[in-house]
C-alpha cells in the first residue's frame, strides 16, 4: 500500500511541477505581449482549481498513511493555497467594480522578500 502511496503522490507533483512551468511560460507569454490579458487569464483561471485539488489530495493521502513528517511539509502550502483561492474568490464577489488596493496582501510582501 505504501507504494501505490509514494507513485501517486509521485505522479501528482509531476503534474503540479507542470502545472507550474505552464503558469510561468504563460505568464511571460503575457509580459512580452503575444497574448492579452484576458487570454492569459482564461488559459490560467481553468487550472486554479485543479491544482488546488491536487495538492489537497496529496496532503490528505499523507496523513491517512500516517506519513507525518510529509504531511507537515505540505500542510502550510496546502493552507496557503487554499486560503488564497477562497479569499480571491470572496473579494471577486464583494469588491467586484471596485480597483481598491488598500487591501494588497502582506504575504505577497513577505513573497517577493524571500
Amino acid at each position: 500500500m505504501e507504494v501505490v502511496v509514494f507513485v501517486f503522490s509521485l505522479l501528482d507533483c509531476c503534474a503540479l511541477i507542470f502545472l507550474s512551468v505552464y503558469f510561468i511560460i504563460t505568464l511571460s507569454d503575457l509580459e512580452c505581449d503575444y497574448i492579452n490579458a484576458r487570454s492569459c487569464c482564461s488559459k490560467l483561471n481553468k487550472w486554479v482549481i485543479p491544482e488546488l485539488v491536487g495538492h489537497a489530495i496529496v496532503t490528505v493521502l499523507m496523513l491517512v498513511s500516517l506519513h507525518w513528517f510529509i504531511f507537515l511539509l505540505n500542510l502550510p502550502v496546502a493552507t496557503w493555497n487554499i486560503y488564497r483561492n477562497t479569499q480571491s474568490r470572496a473579494a471577486e464577489v464583494t469588491h467586484e467594480g471596485s480597483h481598491d488596493q488598500a487591501g494588497v496582501p502582506f504575504a505577497l510582501f513577505l513573497h517577493v522578500s524571500l
